[in-house]
């Protein structure tokens, strides 16, 4: 029987998904970040069918999300949003240092994954952490300082960004520590699935795309890294993406 536990770790409200005669048993961990408004519960569906394979599967709330969240306004938390991600990167090192500290986590195997603002977070820890060992990134960009000034214009457009040019630029120098795209070679072959849908208005297709296509020449084995691309598919992860990422890290970790 699959259980589904809430706790805390390293001061983050979590669930954590795991066989529930295996709980404490030392098992290959995923830790899994959602998206931007959404929450911790919205991943069971993947998170459960990780844990049928034999995984511990952690499911945090990020920064003003899910039981974090706070009486703010939407601009609010949209401003927030790079801040968040830095938070998320931030929180995963404190988590894997919990899950250690209780021997939780079986021989290092540890992966990472996530859905848009989390597929995000994943690029950008990748840059951070090397004991990360197989990453899934699902409508993320790696291309993080390039998606960042995407927003701002957005914003400016519309007379609607509150935040003086000085913050805006150090924002961006904060963000390149953390931009895989101008750091591929962090990667350092270790196993990365993309998956994008080709008509996603929110995250641009390309940029993940054509971040894979240039690092894939990097790697020796050409089965480390894997882009699935979905035809007339918009920002919402299909079935089919669910399933391919279960068969990835079954494959990777």
């Amino acid at each position: 029987m699959i259980g589904v536990f809430h706790k805390t770790i390293a001061s983050v409200p979590c669930l954590v998904i795991a066989d529930h005669a295996k709980e404490n048993d030392t098992l290959p961990t995923i830790t899994y970040f959602h998206g931007f408004t959404s929450a911790k519960e919205h991943n069971l569906p993947l998170a459960y069918l990780l844990a049928e394979e034999g995984y511990r599967v952690i499911l945090p709330d990020s920064m003003l999300h899910g039981e974090r969240e706070q009486e703010i306004s939407s601009k609010k938390r949209q401003i927030s949003f790079w801040d968040i991600v830095i938070q998320n990167v931030r929180e995963l090192k404190d988590i894997r240092e919990e899950l250690d500290s209780e021997k939780l986590v079986l021989n290092d195997r540890f992966g990472i994954a996530g859905t848009s603002m989390g597929g995000i977070t994943t690029a950008a820890a990748l840059t951070q952490y090397p004991w990360i060992k197989t990453a899934g990134i699902l409508m993320g960009s790696p291309k993080i300082t390039t998606y960042a000034k995407t927003l701002v214009d957005s914003f400016k457009k519309m007379g609607d960004l509150p935040v003086a040019d000085d913050e805006i630029e150090y924002l961006y120098v904060r963000l390149e520590q953390y931009d895989l795209s101008k750091q591929g070679d962090k990667l350092n072959e270790r196993p990365v699935l993309f998956w994008h849908g080709e008509d996603d208005p929110v995250v641009p297709f390309d940029h993940s795309y054509t971040f894979y296509e240039d690092v894939k020449q990097h790697y020796t084995d050409q089965g480390n890294i894997r882009f699935i691309k979905e035809a007339h598919r918009d920002h919402k992860v299909s079935r089919y993406a669910i399933l391919e990422t279960v068969k990835w890290f079954k494959q990777h970790l």
